[in-house]
């Protein structure tokens, strides 16, 4: 018997598939991450059961935990701040992390996978304005970029944002265009050493606007797992 978790897996990929094709684009560009805060690991693995490859974790802590369980049979994505002291364990425990948005981080992360031999794939979070949350300005991503590209143990292979909370799914495009925008200025800068193919935005709520702007990773919690039970 199909599990819920798979139902919903499989609703949330024909609306991508759906929304692609009205954008022009090919549905196999766009990467759906299950967003697996306070998710427990059996319910992940019904996850990765039914199809999913990337699993996106906000603590080190909680990540490591599920880890221990899970392995490595999806990709471990850390998409939450990320204390420069938790670095040495970020670099063990995840393929890509997508919250890189200060030098300090990320010449702490280069020194740390330079000790295990390791190239790790980095995200540049930029902030959509909300003061309360992490990202570099966008008027600084460039110089960052261009600061962490000198960096040999680390691969910057594109940009993340968070478009601010909103009822209407049409409130984040122009967050999501913006960071379109910024990916299309830093290409055309040419910096040796990076790629710009990722752009990691959108939501269970805003998901669709993000693919029309350019999305090729999805964050999606509530819409594959429920609303999110936090421990008592």
């Amino acid at each position: 018997m199909e599990t819920q978790i798979k139902l919903n897996i499989d609703s949330i990929k024909q609306r991508i598939a759906a929304v692609a094709r009205r954008a022009g684009r090919d549905p196999l560009s766009i990467k759906l991450m299950a967003v697996t805060k306070t998710v427990e690991p059996e319910r992940i693995g019904k996850a990765i059961d039914a199809g999913l490859t990337m699993l996106g974790e906000n603590y080190v802590q909680e990540a490591k935990d599920k880890i221990a369980i899970i392995g490595d049979a999806a990709q471990w994505h850390m998409i939450g701040h990320l204390q420069t002291n938790k670095a040495k364990y970020a670099v063990k425990l995840f393929n890509f992390v997508h919250s890189v948005d200060r030098l300090e981080l990320a010449r702490e992360l280069d020194k740390r996978a330079g000790q295990i031999n390791r190239k790790l794939n980095v995200l540049i979070e930029v902030n959509s304005g909300e003061e309360s949350k992490s990202g570099i300005e966008k008027t600084q991503a460039l110089e960052l970029v261009r600061q962490v590209a000198r960096l040999p143990n680390i691969a910057i292979r594109g940009l993340m944002t968070m478009a601010p909370y909103s009822d209407d799914p049409e409130n984040s495009r122009p967050y999501f265009k913006a960071l379109r925008e910024l990916r299309d200025e830093i290409k055309h800068e040419d910096i040796a050493g990076i790629s710009m193919e990722e752009l990691s935005m959108g939501m269970t709520d805003d998901f669709e606007v993000a693919i029309e702007e350019g999305a090729t990773i999805i964050r999606v919690g509530r819409a594959i797992f429920g609303t999110r039970q936090y421990p008592k």
